[in-house]
């Protein structure tokens, strides 16, 4: 058990950089603070902070995963292109595979998404590169 007196080690990003912000509007991540923060409790690793498109939308729904559909009942508005999200990092590497990836934002995508995927393969979907 964690020493409640210790400060807490910030989130870090996939750069080494502290955690930013993927989005509140819509609200994002797991536990629904707008940040693609992690813990044991999250078995998807809902990590990688991603600027949602068409082609990833149609890709998930045909997999399982609408996330264009609305469901007031949990809170969920449904998400559009554009929309930035906290996407398991697993189902990035699956669309990753199959060439449906959606773009990366890697400050904000949390290092724990490096289980799943490799960072060579988010920086060539990033959007915060120069």
């Amino acid at each position: 058990m964690r020493d409640m007196s210790e400060p807490q080690r910030p989130a870090r990003n996939v750069l080494g950089g502290t955690l930013l912000l993927c989005s509140t509007r819509p609200m994002t991540g797991f536990f629904r603070d707008g940040c693609c923060n992690t813990g044991p409790q999250d078995r998807g690793s809902h990590t990688v902070c991603v600027l949602m498109t068409a082609d990833f939308l149609a890709f998930s729904k045909a997999a399982g995963n609408d996330l264009s559909t609305p469901m007031p009942d949990y809170g969920f508005p449904g998400l559009n292109p554009g929309d930035r999200w906290c996407l398991c990092a697993p189902r990035w590497q699956e669309a990753f595979e199959a060439g449906k990836a959606p773009k990366v934002v890697l400050a904000a995508t949390h290092e724990g998404a490096l289980e799943h995927t490799k960072l060579s393969d988010l920086k060539k979907h990033a959007v915060d590169l120069m």
